[in-house]
């Protein structure tokens, strides 16, 4: 029998990085008692888990390439369960994929009507063939929207239903890091990068109109709902180094034109000046102070000399009359 209740799926992070962890949660708003949840990626059933209280959860961790997918949960409770939940998609990007995504125009905002290329980057032998999901047709091939040239697909004129996530995808099935793509029908869009930006990289947002005749009005920029101040020259925002504070919601306004839909910049730290820096760190630690790593030696020492407090005492002594000289 099925319960009029629903499912209700929350996932903390839709985008991750293999090695990153996500937790799942499923819950029934109508009650909160004595169900058992059931969890679903495309359509096969994962695991079950029994939880008392507002809701179930399934954590991945650490998260892997494999996880990439379309999830959906139900609740049991006796003889009675919900509906399946509505269904989230959960990308797992790989540390160094083989190949890339590439787009033109180089936007994730674009126009109804433009036109859209996507290509595969290849750089292994495999064959790579362009993936969507969308409402309309998930995880569909690019022959059912497109008109597919090898490892190219091209729309010759967008329609709103062309939103989606677009990714190329391995006839082993590895998948590229995927790009977000929107299409509206409005007279002003952000164009911004499709990719999350490096910290330190630079960053540049512009604000384009669906037509030029009016090129003499000024656009504004805004963040999070803030308007935005400074950086702004010929209607673009430029950054030439970003950090963690600047990720969050942008968006543009054209005065008489209206404003844009807004869009994500994401911002990631990158790995290689991280391992840069703990080295740096480590290296500055011991070039500064190199009593500390003696002074740990000989505490360790003295702890195990215990009986021998002179013996450990006369080294330590011996020791600082070296540094002295």
């Amino acid at each position: 029998m099925t319960d009029r209740a629903l499912a209700v799926l929350e996932i903390s992070q839709n985008w991750l990085t293999e090695g990153d962890s996500v937790t799942l949660e499923c819950a029934v708003r109508s009650s909160s008692r004595g169900w058992t949840f059931s969890w679903f990626r495309d359509d096969h059933e994962l695991s079950s888990e029994s939880s008392k209280g507002a809701g179930g959860s399934y954590t991945l961790s650490p998260a892997a390439v494999k996880h990439t997918g379309v999830y959906a949960c139900r609740a049991e409770r006796g003889a009675y369960y919900t509906e399946y939940s509505y269904t989230q998609l959960l990308w797992v990007t790989p540390r160094w994929p083989g190949t890339s995504l590439i787009i033109n125009p180089s936007r994730s905002q674009h126009f109804l009507s433009d036109s859209l290329s996507l290509s595969c980057e290849d750089q292994k032998s495999s064959r790579w063939r362009l993936r969507r999901y969308s409402e309309r047709l998930e995880n569909s091939l690019s022959s059912d929207w497109g008109s597919e040239t090898g490892s190219t697909c091209r729309i010759s004129s967008l329609k709103t239903n062309d939103t989606g996530v677009y990714w190329c995808q391995s006839e082993s099935g590895e998948k590229s890091q995927p790009v977000n793509i929107t299409v509206h029908d409005v007279d002003v869009i952000l164009e911004s990068s499709v990719y999350p930006v490096n910290e330190e990289d630079p960053l540049t947002l512009r604000c384009l109109q669906r037509t030029t005749n009016s090129s003499n009005l000024r656009a504004v920029f805004y963040k999070d709902g803030s308007l935005i101040r400074s950086q702004i020259t010929d209607n673009q925002l430029s950054i030439p180094a970003v950090s963690k504070s600047h990720e969050g919601f942008y968006y543009c306004k054209f005065q008489k034109r209206g404003e844009s839909p807004k869009s994500w910049v994401s911002v990631t730290e990158s790995q290689t000046e991280n391992q840069v820096s703990v080295l740096k760190m480590i290296s500055s630690v011991f070039a500064v102070s190199p009593y500390i790593l003696v002074s740990i030696i000989l505490a360790v020492k003295c702890h195990r000399a215990k009986g021998k407090p002179d013996e450990v005492h006369a080294e330590y002594v011996t020791w600082r009359t070296r540094q002295q000289v």
